[in-house]
């Protein structure tokens, strides 16, 4: 049995013709994936390489080079919320927040709730410095944040 969705397989398939050849599009197969079922699995991994005609291999050291990927045995939560780290937003109370969450969840960045609703990471820089302290609510960019802005814009994303 597939591990790929056929609408993963059809958006992968519909990238090729945006990259000057197949291992191009191996990023976004993988974010394809991953935005899809929370991980990137082993047979996952085995099914986007037979339809880029590259090795397994390959695919599993772009995927192991970014630390953004999740396999099936340290899957996403249903939130990723990421905090920026950089030096203006730990200087506007990042890293007060950063803590914060971390008590509230249980859980120290990189890890996930053990109800899995949401997963905690750390950004080196979101780029929006003059909103310090900012976060990454899975795609969408929050300034300004304090802890209970996280927990309740995450409340209503899970």
């Amino acid at each position: 049995m597939s591990e790929l969705s056929e609408n993963a397989k059809k958006v992968i398939e519909e990238h090729l013709d945006r990259y000057p050849n197949k291992q191009a599009v191996t990023l976004p197969a993988l974010h394809i994936v991953q935005e899809e079922r929370g991980c990137v699995s082993n047979k996952a991994m085995q099914e986007i390489a037979e339809i880029l005609n590259l090795s397994s291999a390959q695919i599993h050291d772009t995927m192991s080079f970014y630390g953004f990927f999740r396999t099936e045995k340290d899957p996403l939560g249903k939130v990723r919320v990421w905090i920026c780290r950089s030096l203006p937003c730990m200087l506007r109370g990042g890293e007060e927040l950063l803590a914060e969450l971390c008590d509230r969840w249980g859980i120290q960045p990189g890890e996930t709730t053990a109800d899995g609703s949401v997963t905690l990471e750390l950004a080196e820089c979101l780029g929006a410095c003059d909103g310090a302290p900012c976060m990454l609510l899975n795609d969408e960019l929050s300034l300004c944040v304090t802890a209970d802005d996280v927990q309740r814009i995450s409340r209503g994303n899970a």
